[in-house]
């Protein structure tokens, strides 16, 4: 009885604006990611860098690679970016290529991934001022990508009703509000770094 039901269920398909954007997005923290991992097998075999990110004292990208929490899982934190940006351009690919749109849980599923991105990226930035005292240029590359990255993707689907009905207008509100959002998260990070660190003062 209930075979027809899931196959009627409703499909929903992001506009292209926005699946061309989370391609980008996922393909430049994905190229990062790798230039990351690429940066840390140098550093263990002691190999000159491909691209310097060694700015000055604090933005620097030595302490992070090699720190524990620079490799949270036991493994280079970059594996992990390597492996999970492979959604967000596959999301945006599929988004483009199916004009009937994806499921319901397949965005869910999505969602949580990115939600689980944003997390790692906060949780990076944090520890990255107020523990090792300095700052992965690449790194700062990814936490670019990913911080708007979620907010689209949250704003698009409680705006789409993925979450439930009563999430509409705040799916609406976070899309409407986007660019001063993201902005605002930016800045957080931001001014943590300069207050703790005084980065403009270490250029």
């Amino acid at each position: 009885m209930s075979t027809p039901e899931r196959l009627d269920a409703p499909t929903y398909r992001p506009g292209p604006g926005l699946a061309v954007f989370w391609i980008v997005a996922g393909l430049i923290a994905w190229i990062v990611s790798f230039l990351l991992y690429r940066e840390y097998t140098g550093q263990l075999m002691g190999e000159d860098a491909l691209i310097t990110c060694d700015i000055s004292p604090i933005v620097t990208c030595g302490p992070n690679l090699l720190s524990p929490g620079g490799n949270l899982l036991g493994f280079s934190n970059s594996i992990i970016g390597i492996v999970l940006f492979v959604g967000p351009i596959y999301a945006g690919v599929s988004a483009l290529a199916s004009p009937q749109g994806m499921r319901a849980w397949y965005w869910r599923v999505f969602g949580v991934f990115v939600l689980g991105g944003f997390l790692l990226v906060h949780f990076f930035a944090y520890r990255s001022v107020f523990e090792y005292g300095s700052l992965c240029p690449w790194c700062m590359v990814v936490w670019l990508m990913t911080i708007p990255l979620f907010w689209t993707v949250l704003g698009w689907s409680l705006r789409e009703g993925l979450w439930g009905a009563g999430a509409r207008r705040v799916g609406a509100f976070v899309l409407s509000w986007l660019p001063l959002i993201v902005l605002l998260d930016y800045v957080v990070i931001a001014v943590a770094a300069q207050l703790r660190l005084d980065v403009l003062g270490s250029l």
